[in-house]
């Protein structure tokens, strides 16, 4: 079972953790606790590197994925800048000719390591998060619109709502509500709750809590002070104002009652 520490701290750049598993043939390896969020809700993984030492050898690999399977979190290893000097030679039977692969380190069962955040990367993902949330919050109070799907790149993302009509105008105008939220700079506060007493909250009820697996004894929180709270497993930053401005680039008809909404953020 791995430890999810960004669960509770968004902010974490740097964390150590114990391998646990090694995967020689993907090249990936389990820890007992990451600071890498493994994707899902929409948000996509995070990456970074990873290094150990080894007698006297400092190891450094990169993350290029992280992904979670049953309770545990594999890290997908690539070289870094600082191991690619390293090499094996191998001749292709088709062409005869030379080629050098890189040798990725793999450290063993028992191994500390400290992992590394991309943190331009995981920021960026965190305001793009916490602006969709604004931007469900906003949807819901304002015009009563339920959101039914989404998904997000650093800076980017998209929304669906169930919207009968959307128009310029309208869009425009959600789009200055959003903004509105933006600077009121509300706090953004995750609490992780007994299920029994997260079915009981009418807003989490709403944004359908009884989809979440029965396994599932715990619900992770995000609540958007005074505006939305939601279900949430995903990183976010911690008072709107740090989201930056948002910008509606389009809007799309998905079907009778599913519009679509395109977004993009800029540094406030």
């Amino acid at each position: 079972m791995t430890l999810l520490l960004a669960h509770t701290d968004s902010y974490l750049r740097e964390f150590d953790g114990v391998v646990t598993h090694v995967d020689h043939e993907a090249c990936a390896l389990i820890l007992d606790r990451t600071a890498f969020y493994p994707g899902g809700g929409g948000q996509p993984c995070d990456t970074g590197t990873i290094y150990w030492i080894d007698g006297n050898i400092r190891h450094e690999v990169g993350i290029i994925k992280a992904k979670k399977g049953g309770g545990d979190v594999s890290h997908y290893l690539t070289p870094t800048q600082t191991e690619s000097d390293d090499a094996i030679s191998f001749s292709s039977q088709d062409t005869g000719t030379v080629r050098s692969q890189p040798v990725i380190p793999l450290p063993t069962v028992g191994t500390t390591i400290t992992g590394v955040i991309d943190w331009d990367r995981r920021y960026q993902l965190m305001r793009t998060h916490t602006a969709m949330h604004i931007l469900c919050g906003v949807v819901w109070r304002n015009y009563g619109a339920q959101v039914t799907g989404g998904n997000m790149k650093p800076l980017n993302g998209r929304m669906d709502f169930e919207f009968e009509n959307l128009n310029r105008e309208l869009v425009d105008e959600i789009e200055e509500k959003v903004n509105t939220e933006v600077l009121a700079a509300r706090e953004v506060r995750v609490t992780i709750l007994p299920r029994n007493e997260a079915e009981q909250i009418p807003d989490l009820i709403r944004t359908k809590i009884n989809l979440v697996p029965v396994s599932i004894t715990e619900i992770r929180t995000v609540e958007i002070v005074g505006l939305d709270l939601q279900a949430d497993g995903g990183t976010h930053v911690s008072n709107t104002r740090e989201v930056g401005r948002l910008r509606v680039l389009d809007y799309k008809s998905k079907g009778r009652i599913n519009k679509r909404i395109y977004i993009a953020l800029e540094d406030s």
